[in-house]
């Protein structure tokens, strides 16, 4: 097991694993219940709601590391849940992340 032990799954990590089955479930619902045609939106290609998806998860993904190499992922709080649960201030970039996410999908 020690090969593995650098892996980070915590909390986020589950969270966000679970949140991208969930969304990728939601969406193969969505294309078979509703088609869709490509739109065109701010970017001036045609785009479906999957190209949307795979902008926003890479933009998600260049959100998190930018947030990581110039802010940091020091803790902005602490729960009063058991010794103290720290939340890291990555949580922060999760919220952009979500907000950039649903510009896209309304814009692009």
């Amino acid at each position: 097991m020690e090969h593995i032990a650098w892996m980070a799954w915590t909390l986020p990590t589950a969270i966000f694993f679970v949140l991208l089955s969930l969304t990728l479930g939601v969406m193969t619902w969505l294309a078979a219940a509703y088609p869709e045609a490509e739109r065109v939106g701010v970017l001036q290609i045609p785009t479906t709601r999957g190209d949307r998806l795979f902008i926003s998860l890479v933009l998600a993904a260049v959100i998190h590391l930018l947030w990581i190499a110039f802010v940091g992922t020091d803790a902005i709080a602490t729960l009063p849940i058991g010794e103290g649960v720290e939340i890291s201030s990555l949580w922060l970039a999760t919220v952009i992340s979500l907000v950039s996410a649903v510009v896209v999908f309304r814009t692009v």
